[in-house]
């Protein structure tokens, strides 16, 4: 699966195949202009910035922006573990819970750590063959390093029947 991993993220790190990724599949995502920062098995960063498509009237990141872009920081580490993986994995978002602590401008950077976690549920929902659900955590920080969001996002994973 490690190796799997690895050609997602080999993939999904290609400038020109992301940018078609995100206008294909997820548009709103490209005219928000998520960034990934940094992607490896443990985590991932996703960055938003503070600009026209972005903002609300208090100045600020609306909060469905925001929450994509956490979303996508869990969401890159569930679709790098589910990749290629024999039988398919289908993922789906149950719940999204989101503390929202300090005003959002500027570029914000929503973290990830929970690649292990992911990896261990992925694997479990293909060896039980029923549905497995896990909740990660993603927290977006400002350029100082403060803490702007906490999100709570529960996915689900189950592995496709073969006929």
């Amino acid at each position: 699966m490690q190796n799997n991993f690895l050609l997602f993220k080999a993939k999904i790190t290609n400038r020109f195949r992301y940018r078609l990724f995100l206008l294909r599949n997820l548009p709103a995502a490209y005219f928000a202009g998520l960034k990934i920062i940094a992607l490896d098995a443990q985590h991932a960063i996703v960055a938003v910035p503070y600009k026209w498509f972005t903002k609300n009237p208090f100045r600020s990141i609306y909060f469905a922006v925001l929450s994509m872009a956490a979303e996508m920081s869990t969401g890159l580490l569930c679709m790098g573990n589910t990749y290629l993986c024999d039988p398919g994995v289908s993922m789906l978002v149950l719940k999204v819970e989101g503390d929202f602590l300090k005003k959002a401008a500027g570029k914000i950077y929503f973290t990830c750590n929970d690649g292990n976690n992911i990896k261990e549920a992925v694997q479990e929902a293909i060896l039980s063959g029923n549905a497995k659900t896990m909740i990660c955590h993603s927290v977006g920080r400002n350029e100082m390093d403060e803490t702007v969001a906490a999100f709570y996002i529960t996915w689900s994973f189950k592995a496709r029947i073969q006929k």
